[in-house]
């Protein structure tokens, strides 16, 4: 059973909220809600989040304070901020979103279908991510000597063959998302696949270099 990604929705407002959860309900994911930057910050401790959905103008701690404070915690640093706002103060307003942090940047009332797709991407994004660190995790295993799944000791060449199947579905679903950002040509999103593949290639150089022979390969 595949593990549902988690979607942070930070709004004051209760009827924002509802509206989002409504929009994005289709998408099958787990919505976490939080009514100010506090709440969210709070929620950033525990859990980890696909993407998060900042809302600019709140009472207290607003958006770009709230972007901020989770930039400079390591933890959350790399998790997307799509900032949605209902004033559109023009180019450098927008601007200040972008230097907060934030990947996106979404004046109400914004189009259903564009938010949802947006957030689609991230949310996809993160589970190859999610995948690519079980790959390591396994591979990891097998370089400090263990045997997961129930191997038994003596079957290095069937855990690498193991390894390297599951290694290439998520390439391949890599190189398919990455065809899919081409087309839409999100900056944001391309750059966030590219970070992936660069992770994929790296693991896919370290499991070749653990095939039989490939020292004597290399040596060759």
């Amino acid at each position: 059973m595949v593990q549902k990604a988690k979607i942070l929705l930070v709004d004051d407002r209760p009827e924002n909220l509802l509206a989002l959860e409504a929009i994005l309900s289709a998408l099958d994911q787990t919505l976490v809600r939080a009514s100010s930057g506090e709440e969210a910050l709070k929620a950033l401790l525990t859990d980890d989040f696909a993407v998060i959905l900042l809302d600019v103008q709140m009472p207290g701690m607003d958006g770009f304070e709230t972007a901020a404070h989770i930039k400079r915690r390591e933890r959350t640093r790399d998790i997307p901020i799509i900032f949605l706002t209902a004033i559109n103060h023009g180019p450098h307003h927008t601007f200040r979103g972008y230097a907060a942090g934030a990947v996106d940047y979404i004046s109400k009332p914004f189009d259903p279908w564009v938010l949802r797709a947006k957030v689609s991407v991230f949310v996809e994004l993160y589970m190859k991510n999610c995948q690519l660190r079980e790959q390591a995790a396994l591979l990891r295993l097998q370089l400090e000597g263990g045997r997961p799944d129930g191997a038994e000791a003596g079957e290095p060449v069937g855990l690498l063959a193991e390894l390297s199947a599951r290694l290439a579905a998520v390439e391949e679903q890599a190189e398919a998302l990455t065809k899919q950002l081409d087309e839409s040509a999100d900056a944001a999103a391309v750059a966030t696949a590219a970070h992936l593949e660069r992770k994929l290639s790296g693991l896919r150089r370290a499991l070749d270099a653990l095939e039989p022979g490939a020292s004597d390969d290399g040596a060759a």
